[in-house]
């Protein structure tokens, strides 16, 4: 495997700065490629999807292209991708259409691991059909979400199981295969927030059990989207309300209105710089993807093993990142010494060292309570694919910087 991060860092304009980024689990920086996609998409002739004018013709090209390279991504069928403005209204769209399905006395799980995007939607919609939502726990002290917890909140009448496959907030990732089973041995549907996992683990949807996954480009180097991955055979049993003219044909009969071609266009273009981040790799783009988010992985262990040593080496930090399978995500919060907003003002701390680090519960708020950190959260270390060892140093040097500050 060959991971040359000097090369890689040279194609994001942002990083001349100087800033260290360790909000990746927020937002990626945008390489060159995704940005000169962008602007290409923009600049040449644009229409409603066709075949009669060049502008028809490169709106369909687009948007078949990025069909085709998010479906290598996470090993799916082109014809089962949805593209949405995000990963919460995709979700909030199909759980409004399975809602449809649902009666009272039916289940909906949940979890308290979860991003609250995969959470109200479901619980939201339950109510409206007076179904029953069931919680999934997690133990607070391993970070763990375990089959136990999932067997303890499902029944027979259990409709859908919905889990996050990595936690935004600790990086927890949980069995997602044998919580499939489970849920299907149920009779369930199983719905999987991937948002977070696929900036950092190779997805394959079959292997994963998910009847529904969705994720987001801009967490793994592209523009703001959503997608929502699917079989195709599923999709085409579900009726989602719709304009009468628009398409009725799978996938696009649950994309509202004109699609953003030039963010597609964006989204073709980080799939591509994630299957070159293994400059030795070769073969189909499957392939490549293959080889390279296995660099990607070797690469953030070892910065995620220099930050778990620098932490453990500090005193007075509580790391609540400690599940045995994580992504390279740490929470952590400061002795009571720092007061109720030190995360916040150590995050402040490093920014202006130039080093970004932010505070909070970032949506994850049942998680964030469960773990005994209210709605504040804490300060959550991020790795992305430009991530160095520069930067741990920064960020490290920066933290002991202001754990030595004076208090009170």
């Amino acid at each position: 495997m060959t991971y040359d991060i000097t090369a890689l860092r040279a194609l994001f304009p942002a990083l001349s700065t100087g800033t260290a980024h360790f909000d990746g689990p927020g937002g990626t920086q945008t390489p060159r490629p995704v940005i000169e996609a962008i602007t290409r998409a923009l600049s040449n002739p644009l229409s409603n999807r066709g075949q009669v004018t060049a502008g028809e013709r490169n709106a369909d090209s687009i948007v078949t292209g990025a069909r085709g390279a998010m479906a290598d991504l996470l090993a799916a069928d082109p014809a089962g991708i949805v593209f949405g403005r995000s990963a919460t209204q995709l979700t909030y769209d199909l759980a409004r259409t399975l809602a449809d399905t649902w009666a009272p006395g039916d289940e909906v799980v949940v979890t308290r691991l979860d991003h609250d995007a995969n959470i109200r939607p479901w619980t939201q919609a339950a109510e409206r059909v007076g179904a029953t939502v069931r919680w999934a726990d997690f133990d607070p002290a391993t970070g763990e979400l375990t089959l136990d917890h999932l067997r303890a909140a499902m029944s027979a009448r259990t409709r859908l199981v919905a889990v996050t496959a990595a936690s935004n907030l600790i990086g927890t990732r949980p069995a997602i295969p044998e919580i499939a089973r489970l849920a299907h041995e149920a009779g369930a549907l199983f719905h999987v927030d991937g948002v977070h996992y696929t900036a950092h683990a190779l997805v394959d949807l079959g292997r994963l059990g998910a009847d529904f996954f969705v994720c987001s480009p801009y967490k793994f180097l592209g523009p703001h989207l959503g997608v929502l991955a699917a079989r195709p055979e599923l999709l085409e049993t579900l009726r989602p309300d719709k304009l009468l003219p628009s398409s009725d044909t799978v996938p696009e009969r649950f994309e509202l209105g004109t699609l953003p071609y030039e963010l597609l266009a964006g989204t073709s273009a980080a799939v591509d710089v994630l299957a070159g981040l293994d400059t030795g790799a070769t073969g189909s783009r499957r392939e490549r993807l293959t080889a390279s988010l296995a660099a990607l992985h070797r690469h953030e262990d070892v910065l995620r093993t220099l930050i778990d040593q620098g932490l453990a080496a500090l005193d007075g930090i509580t790391v609540h990142s400690n599940a045995v399978e994580r992504t390279p995500t740490v929470l952590l919060t400061f002795d009571e010494a720092f007061g109720a907003h030190g995360t916040q003002d150590a995050s402040r701390f490093l920014a202006e060292r130039h080093v970004h680090a932010p505070s909070g519960s970032f949506y994850a708020i049942e998680a964030s309570r469960r773990l005994g950190l209210g709605d504040s959260g804490g300060l959550r270390i991020g790795l992305a694919p430009y991530t160095d060892s520069e930067d741990v140093d920064r960020l490290l040097t920066g933290l002991e910087l202001f754990l030595k500050r004076p208090t009170g």
